[in-house]
C-alpha cells in the first residue's frame, strides 16, 4: 500500500490555478504572513501573565520551545521541497505510510480547525465588548457577534484566494504593529526591578521549565500552516520552506520580545494576578487607562486574522484527502482557488459548536471538544516527522539530499522530540479523549476506503 500510495502522491503535480481574476498563488510575502498569523493568534496577549508565577525561567523554556519550532519548521520546509502539494501533513503521511496514516492526519488536522475556529471566535467576543459593551450585555448579541467573527473570514475565503492573501497581509500589518510596540518599544522603558526572581516557585529548575513549558506549547500551532496550502503558493518547492522557518522566527521573535518587555514593564507581583498584561504595558509607557482599548484593537485583528488563514486551512486538507477517494468528494469542489465545501461545512461545524457554548448553560461539553483539539493538533506533526524519519533511514535516494543526510536527521530527530513534547504538554485527560475522537474517524475511513474500493474494482464503462 505504501508503495502504491507514494507513486500516486509523486504523480500528483501541483493544482493549476484558473484564470479567474479572483484567485492568486501566494508569493513569499503572503505565505509568511499566513504562517505568522495563524502561530500568533490571541493567546500571545494573555502569555506573560501565564507564565510569569514560574518566574523568568520560563524564557528558557521559551528559547528550548523556540528552537524545537524551528527545527519542525526547517523538516517541513525539507518535506515540502520533495511534495510540493496541498495538504501539508496529510500528503506527507500519506506518502511514507499509506492511506491510513494520511487520513488520519487529515481527520485530526480538520478537527483541531473547526474546534479551534470556534473557541477563537468566543475568545475574540472578550476583546470586542471592550470596544463595544452593548455587545457584551446578553447572551445572544454575544453569540451573533461570535458568529459574525467566523462569517467574516469565511466570506474573505469564498471571494478567492486573492482575498484571502490581501486579508492576510492587512491583519499581519495591523496587529503587529501594537505588539512590536510594547516588544520594541517597551525595551525603552525596561526596569529590571520588576523582573522578580529566577524561579519563583518552589520547583527544581528542571521542573518550573517543564511547567512553564505545558502552557507555552501549543504557541507554536501553525508552523505547518504554509505545507498545507502548498498547492496555492508559487513556485512552491522554494516559497513553501522559506515562509514557514521565516514565519516561525518572526513570530517566535514577537513571542519573546514581548514576553521580556512585559515582564520588565509590569511588576511581577502585578503581573502574576494581571487579566490584561499588555494593556498594563501599555499604560506603564505611556501613563493612562486607553491601554485597554489599543489592546482590545490589535487582539480583534489578531483573532480576525488568525481565523482568516485557519479557514482556509481547514479546508484545504479535507480537499486534499477528498481528490485521493480519503474524504467525501464534495470537499473536492473548488472556486477561486478554494475549496469552497470545505470552507462552508467547517465554519458551518463551528458556528454549531458556538452556538452551543451560549445556549447549553454548561461548558462541559465545549471545553473537553477544545481540550481534545490540543492532542488532535499534534497528531499530524508526529506523522509529518516520522515520513521524514522514515525517508532518510530508507535509503530512498529520490527523496533525500545525500549532502544534507546527517543535518536533515538531527533536524528530524528534534523535530519528533518537539512533537512528543507537545502530546505529552497535552496531559492525560486530553490524550485520552482526543485518542477517543481521533479513532471515531476509523470507520468514516472504512466507509470511504471501501467506496474507493468498489470504484477501482467496478469495469469503466
Amino acid at each position: 500500500m505504501t508503495s502504491t500510495a507514494t507513486r500516486a502522491v509523486e504523480a500528483a503535480a501541483p493544482p493549476e490555478q484558473d484564470r479567474d481574476p479572483h484567485t492568486r498563488r501566494f508569493g513569499l510575502p503572503v505565505a509568511t504572513c499566513l504562517v505568522m498569523g495563524n502561530i500568533i493568534g490571541g493567546g500571545i496577549f494573555l502569555l506573560p501573565a501565564s507564565v510569569a508565577p514560574f518566574g523568568t525561567i520560563s524564557l528558557v523554556a521559551f528559547g528550548v520551545l523556540t528552537a524545537g519550532a524551528i527545527a519542525l519548521a526547517l523538516v517541513f520546509g525539507r518535506l515540502a521541497e520533495r511534495h510540493p502539494q496541498t495538504g501539508g501533513p496529510y500528503v506527507y503521511a500519506r506518502a511514507a505510510f499509506g492511506d491510513f496514516a494520511g487520513f488520519l492526519a487529515a481527520w485530526s488536522y480538520w478537527i483541531t480547525a473547526w474546534v479551534s475556529n470556534a473557541a477563537l471566535a468566543v475568545a475574540a467576543v472578550g476583546y470586542l465588548t471592550v470596544l463595544f459593551p452593548a455587545a457584551g450585555e446578553h447572551k445572544w448579541s454575544m453569540c451573533l457577534a461570535a458568529l459574525a467573527v467566523q462569517w467574516l473570514p469565511a466570506l474573505s475565503n469564498l471571494a478567492g484566494t486573492r482575498y484571502v492573501g490581501a486579508v492576510q497581509v492587512v491583519a499581519t500589518v495591523l496587529k503587529f504593529a501594537p505588539l512590536l510596540l510594547v516588544a520594541v518599544g517597551g525595551l525603552f522603558f525596561f526596569d529590571p526591578a520588576n523582573l522578580g526572581p529566577f524561579r519563583a516557585t518552589d520547583q527544581s529548575a528542571a521542573g518550573a521549565v517543564s511547567a512553564s513549558a505545558a502552557i507555552l506549547l501549543f504557541s507554536y500551532l501553525g508552523v505547518e500552516s504554509a505545507t498545507v496550502s502548498a498547492g496555492e503558493v508559487r513556485d512552491p518547492a522554494r516559497n513553501v520552506g522559506r515562509a514557514t522557518v521565516l514565519g516561525t522566527v518572526g513570530a517566535a521573535t514577537v513571542y519573546l520580545l514581548g514576553t521580556v518587555a512585559v515582564f520588565g514593564l509590569v511588576a511581577h507581583d502585578r503581573l502574576v494576578s494581571s487579566d490584561a498584561p499588555f494593556t498594563d504595558a501599555v499604560n506603564a509607557m505611556f501613563g493612562g487607562t486607553w491601554g485597554g482599548t489599543v489592546v482590545a484593537c490589535a487582539a480583534v485583528i489578531s483573532m480576525l486574522g488568525a481565523l482568516n488563514g485557519w479557514t482556509l486551512l481547514s479546508a484545504q486538507t479535507p480537499y486534499a484527502a477528498a481528490k485521493d477517494g480519503l474524504f467525501p468528494k464534495a470537499f473536492e469542489t473548488k472556486k477561486r482557488g478554494v475549496p469552497v465545501v470545505g470552507v462552508i461545512v467547517t465554519v458551518a461545524l463551528a458556528s454549531a459548536l458556538t452556538v452551543y457554548n451560549y445556549t447549553a448553560g454548561t461548558q462541559g461539553v465545549f471545553e473537553s471538544l477544545v481540550l481534545i483539539t490540543t492532542f488532535t493538533a499534534t497528531v499530524p506533526y508526529l506523522l509529518a516527522t516520522a515520513a521524514q524519519i522514515y525517508f532518510l533511514l530508507s535509503g530512498q535516494r529520490e527523496r533525500v539530499h545525500p549532502g544534507r543526510l546527517a543535518r536533515d536527521g538531527v533536524l528530524a530527530a528534534l523535530a519528533f522530540g518537539f512533537s512528543m513534547w507537545l502530546v505529552a504538554g497535552s496531559g492525560y485527560a486530553a490524550v485520552y479523549q482526543g485518542v477517543l475522537f481521533l479513532f471515531a474517524g476509523v470507520l468514516v475511513y472504512a466507509a470511504m476506503s471501501a467506496k474507493k474500493h468498489r470504484a477501482a474494482a467496478s469495469p469503466a464503462e
